[in-house]
C-alpha cells in the first residue's frame, strides 16, 4: 500500500445522493437548491404510523403541535433486492437505512467512474453515519422475519451491508454521533486513508425514520417548527422539522485519483471532531466548543478564516441552537479584520443551511450539506438558503462579516480554489467540522 504524504491530500472523486422530493440524482439536487425549492411534503401514509394521535399531541398539556409536514424520502419503501444479491424475505427484515445507503453508495461509485461490480477484494473502507430509527418488529418475538433481524436491525450493518455486497475488505464502520454522524464518518475515513488502512473509501450518512419517534420527542420538548417549515437563522423560526436523506462520497489520495483519471470534486483541507464537555444539559449546544472546533479545523487546514467563502451551517431553526452557533461563527469566520472601520465594507462568507430545503435529516444532515457545497463549487455559484428575508436578531449583523445566502449568486475563486466549511452538531454533544477546497479547473456540468 502506498505510503501517505502530507503533500498528497485526501480528495473527493464521486458522490451520490437521495433527498426528499423524489430526488435521486445530483442534477436534480442542484436544481432544487438553485431554484430555492422547499422539498417538504406530508407524512407518508404507507408506514402505519399513528398519524391521528400525532396530530393531536398538542391537546396534551406541555406538548406542541405536529404539523403534517416533513422531509420524507419518496422511495424509502422501494428496493430491488435481487439486484444486490439479497433475498426478498431478508430485504424486508433489513432496516431501510441499509437499503437506501447501499443504493446511494452504488451511485457514488458510478459517479466516480468506478464499476461497483469490479471492486470485489479491494482494500477499501466504508464509514457510514446512522442512528437507530426503530424499524420493524422486536427481535425478541416469533414472526416471519426471525433469523434475519439480528443483521436487519444492527446499526453496524449499515456500513457492513455495503462492504459485504461490494466485496470491500477494508475497515467497515457505522458511526453514531447523532446529527454529527456523517461528517464524523468523513473525518474517520480520511484519517484511515492517511494511516494507510485502506486505498480508498466510501463515507456518508443515511436517515430513514422507521418510526415517528423524533416528532414525539421534539413535540414534548416544544422544539418542533409550529408551521411545518425549517427556518435556519430566521427571526420567525420556531423549531426544527425532521427529514430524511442519504449522501455518500468516494475518498482517495489525490495521487491515486490522478493516476486513475478520477475527477477531483474537492480536497479535504481539514476536519475535526470534539465534544461540548460537561456543564449544560447534554442536548444543549456550546458556542465555546463550536468556536474551539472551528479554530482547530482552520489550523489543521492551514487556512485563514477569511479564505472561506461559504459556510454550510448546522442551522436547525431552533431558538437555542441557532443563536449559539451564530455566536461561534461570528467570533471566527465573521470577525471583522483589525483596522477596518465602519465606513470600509468588508466582504465576508455566505451562510446557509440545506435544512431549509430538506428538513433536518439527522445523521445524514452533514453529508447533504457537504454535497450541497460540492455542487456549489462545481457550478461556481452559491445556492440560496430559504426563509432569509427576516434574519434573526440574536446576533448583531452589523458587527460581523457573516451574511446569509439569500439568492443564487456567483462564487469567485481565489488562486484557483473556492473554500467552504460544513458544520454538524450532535444532540449528545459531539461536534464535527470540515473544510474543503473546490478546484476551479475542473468545473463543468455534473
Amino acid at each position: 500500500m502506498t505510503a501517505f504524504s502530507a503533500d498528497d491530500p485526501i480528495v473527493i472523486v464521486g458522490m451520490g445522493v437521495e433527498a426528499p422530493g423524489g430526488i435521486e440524482t445530483l442534477p436534480e439536487f442542484w436544481a432544487a437548491l438553485a431554484e430555492s425549492r422547499e422539498l417538504i411534503g406530508p407524512f407518508p401514509r404507507d408506514r402505519e404510523w399513528p398519524l391521528a394521535e400525532m396530530f393531536a399531541l398538542d391537546r396534551r398539556e406541555g406538548w406542541s403541535p405536529v404539523r403534517d409536514a416533513g422531509g420524507f424520502l419518496a422511495g424509502a419503501t422501494e428496493f430491488d433486492p435481487l439486484f444486490f444479491g439479497i433475498t426478498p424475505r431478508e430485504a424486508v427484515a433489513m432496516d431501510p437505512q441499509q437499503r437506501v445507503a447501499l443504493r446511494v453508495a452504488w451511485r457514488a461509485l458510478e459517479h466516480a467512474g468506478i464499476n461497483p461490480g469490479a471492486v470485489d477484494g479491494d482494500s477499501a473502507g466504508c464509514w457510514m453515519g446512522a442512528s437507530i430509527m426503530e424499524y420493524g418488529p422486536a427481535v425478541a418475538a416469533v414472526n416471519e422475519y426471525s433469523g434475519y433481524r439480528a443483521t436487519g436491525s444492527a446499526l453496524g450493518a449499515v456500513a457492513g451491508r455495503i462492504s459485504h455486497v461490494l466485496g470491500l475488505i477494508g475497515p467497515s464502520i457505522s458511526v453514531d454521533t447523532a446529527c454529527a454522524s456523517s461528517l464524523t464518518a468523513v473525518h474517520q475515513a480520511a484519517a484511515a486513508l492517511r494511516a494507510g488502512e485502506c486505498e480508498w473509501a466510501l463515507a456518508g450518512g443515511v436517515c430513514v425514520m422507521g418510526s415517528p419517534g423524533a416528532f414525539y420527542e421534539f413535540s414534548k420538548n416544544n422544539a418542533l417548527a409550529t408551521d411545518g417549515r425549517c427556518r435556519p437563522y430566521a427571526a420567525d423560526a420556531t423549531g426544527t422539522l425532521w427529514g430524511e436523506g442519504s449522501g455518500v462520497v468516494v475518498l482517495e489520495r489525490e495521487s491515486r485519483a490522478r493516476e486513475l483519471g478520477h475527477r477531483v470534486y474537492g480536497r479535504l483541507l481539514g476536519s475535526r471532531v470534539n465534544h461540548n464537555g460537561k456543564g449544560a444539559p447534554i442536548a444543549v449546544p456550546s458556542a465555546a466548543a463550536q468556536e474551539r472546533l472551528i479554530r482547530d479545523t482552520l489550523a489543521a487546514a492551514g487556512l485563514a478564516p477569511e479564505r472561506v467563502g461559504l459556510i454550510e451551517g448546522h442551522g436547525t431553526g431552533t431558538p437555542v441552537g441557532d443563536p449559539l452557533e451564530l455566536t461561534a461563527l461570528a467570533r471566527t469566520y465573521g470577525a471583522v479584520p483589525a483596522g477596518d472601520g465602519a465606513d470600509k465594507p468588508v466582504t465576508g462568507p455566505r451562510l446557509g443551511s440545506v435544512k431549509s430545503n430538506t428538513g433536518h435529516a439527522q445523521a445524514a444532515s452533514g453529508m447533504l450539506g457537504l454535497i450541497k457545497v460540492l455542487l456549489c463549487g462545481l457550478h461556481g455559484s452559491i445556492a440560496p438558503s430559504l426563509h432569509t428575508d427576516r434574519p434573526t436578531r440574536d446576533i448583531d449583523w452589523d458587527a460581523t462579516t457573516l451574511r446569509l445566502a439569500t439568492k443564487l449568486e456567483p462564487w469567485e475563486a481565489v488562486d484557483g480554489l473556492r473554500c467552504a466549511a460544513v458544520s454538524s452538531f450532535g444532540v449528545a454533544g459531539t461536534n464535527a467540522h470540515v473544510i474543503v477546497g473546490l478546484p476551479v479547473a475542473e468545473e463543468s456540468d455534473v
